[in-house]
């Protein structure tokens, strides 16, 4: 399969686009995926300010019977998020491998920056969701930090054999989780790292993104990642026909209600809300459902990013070379902002410390918030707060080649 990639200064318009430069791992960078990474990142905002400005109606969207349409819609969109993400990790994985990084060296990067990563949830991603609640909230960040560390092993191999690792773990990892379930101990501890969401046993926390399936996804992204380096037009037909099997595979597996999710759906005496049931897969931990249709929709909305040009597009650009640095910036914006509209609404004392901590799942929600249209109205004035500061970093990312610069 390597031999099929063009390699770095052959041409490729793709993989030497006229305004980019090299990434830190010394791969051309791909403004396509980066601009698809952006727009992950600004639905990520969308989910994390519904979780931080919404009332408690808000907090339960993808129940087919007690959510409508919007509600449902604006939370499901953001399932494309995670996935999206560890995908992209590991194609940029790939390609800093095909640029010419040694194995030894990629290794220890892949290693290095996965510890950091789940450094980073434990302390600083996990005090900007609470700002002072102790609880352990295991989320993205640690899932790519864990996997990354497990690329470091990996990645030294060929594409189409990390390729099957990566299905293999998808396919498995949901019976592993049944078969695991009631362990105790050690066993029971590693279930919740690594296979399913749970509490970690002696400290207040919520483990939700168990990194095993997350790990398969990453080694999905690099085992398909000599796809996004084919020349146009044969890198569109292969990403639309990747984007139409996984997602024809998704409606055999999903219309049959076996294997494919542990959540089978049923029809509803309103067609709209069938169909609600019908895409509600399970994301904690991901089936293989999830995993066939986020992906899918992603590589169709990279297409359309493929041929954006604009300020839209600089905007998804500057988030998409900024990822972690905007992740987290985020949070912070996010939550300070609700805090300070919760203190002018009059909440104060306990209220307010229950208000400043429910966001993590560590406290059930007050009946405090805004309606849908208000959590529309705070994500796009979070998104504008956001992209300044992106651009800034971007700039100095593109500027500058000092080495930690790879870790933030």
């Amino acid at each position: 399969m390597r031999a099929t990639v063009p390699p770095i200064g052959s041409g490729d318009p793709l993989v030497q686009p006229a305004d980019a430069g090299r990434t830190r791992g010394g791969a051309r960078r791909l403004d396509s995926i980066d601009r698809l990474r952006g727009l992950m990142i600004a639905l990520m905002v969308l989910d994390h300010v519904r979780d931080f400005f919404g009332t408690s109606s808000l907090h339960d969207p993808t129940d087919p019977d007690r959510s409508w349409p919007l509600l449902y819609a604006t939370r499901w969109i953001t399932h494309l998020c995670a996935p999206t993400f560890v995908l992209l990790a590991g194609v940029s994985i790939f390609l800093q491998a095909r640029a010419g990084k040694t194995p030894a060296a990629l290794s220890r990067f892949l290693l290095s920056r996965g510890a950091w990563l789940i450094v980073l949830e434990l302390t600083v991603v996990s005090f900007g969701f609470n700002f002072g609640e102790p609880f352990v909230f295991l989320q993205v960040i640690y899932a790519i930090g864990l996997s990354m560390i497990g690329m470091s092993l990996v990645a030294r191999l060929p594409a189409p054999l990390v390729l099957a690792l990566g299905v293999a773990l998808v396919a498995t990892c949901p019976w592993a989780a049944a078969e695991s379930r009631g362990a105790v101990g050690l066993a029971g501890v590693s279930r919740t790292l690594l296979l399913a969401p749970g509490f970690l046993p002696g400290v207040p926390s919520l483990a939700m993104y168990p990194a095993l399936p997350w790990f398969g996804i990453m080694c999905l992204g690099f085992g398909l990642a000599p796809l996004f380096v084919r020349p146009d037009p044969a890198r569109t037909r292969s990403l639309a026909a990747l984007a139409l099997v996984l997602l024809v595979t998704f409606v055999l597996l999903r219309t049959g209600n076996g294997f494919g999710d542990p959540s089978p759906w049923a029809e509803r005496a309103e067609p709209v809300r069938s169909v609600m049931s019908y895409l509600n897969v399970s994301k904690y931990p991901p089936s293989p459902d999830y995993v066939l249709v986020t992906p899918g929709v992603a590589l169709l909305v990279f297409l359309v990013l493929d041929r954006l040009r604009g300020p839209v597009a600089r905007v998804l650009l500057d988030f998409g070379r900024t990822p972690l640095f905007t992740y987290i910036l985020h949070i912070y914006v996010a939550h300070a902002a609700m805090l300070m509209l919760a203190v002018a609404s009059g909440q104060t004392g306990a209220a307010l410390d229950v208000i400043a901590a429910q966001t993590s799942g560590a406290i059930q929600p007050l009946a405090w918030g805004y309606s849908l249209a208000g959590v529309y109205v705070a994500w796009l004035s979070v998104v504008a707060v956001l992209i300044l500061p992106a651009r800034w970093w971007a700039g100095v990312k593109r500027r500058r080649r000092d080495w930690w610069l790879s870790y933030l």
